[in-house]
């Protein structure tokens, strides 16, 4: 794995663990209801806690996966990155089409240049 690969992994996967905190931790900030353009009532509801908490514990495990990969080496390495980058660029390719185009450029497009850093050896050689 490239430097700059790993370097945007480690990227993307701080990210995600952003996301979890503001998902589980700071589901009523000023950051969540400028992001979501959510207003603070709605975010109140124990319900709506309960929703951004399970969508934040996803962040953290798609984090932690990539995490995980920064950890390996080798082929196995590869796979575990590549498995969790495809898990991230097709949540927001999904959150895109669903909820705002943002999603795409600030997860999905980091994601995405990730895993073409990361199969760039391949097609070159």
């Amino acid at each position: 794995m490239s430097i700059l690969a790993f370097i945007l992994i480690l990227f993307v996967a701080m990210e995600h663990y952003y996301i979890l905190i503001l998902e589980m931790y700071l589901n009523e900030s000023k950051s969540i209801q400028k992001n979501f353009g959510l207003e603070l009532d709605f975010l109140k509801d124990e319900r709506v806690k309960k929703m951004l908490a399970n969508q934040g514990l996803y962040n953290g495990f798609l984090a932690s996966g990539l995490m995980w990969s920064l950890t390996e080496s080798g082929e196995f390495q590869f796979q575990i990155a590549i498995f969790f980058l495809i898990c991230i660029i097709c949540a927001a390719i999904y959150g895109s089409v669903t909820v705002s185009k943002k999603i795409f450029l600030l997860q999905g497009v980091p994601a995405l240049i990730a895993f073409i850093l990361l199969l760039l050896p391949l097609i070159i050689s």
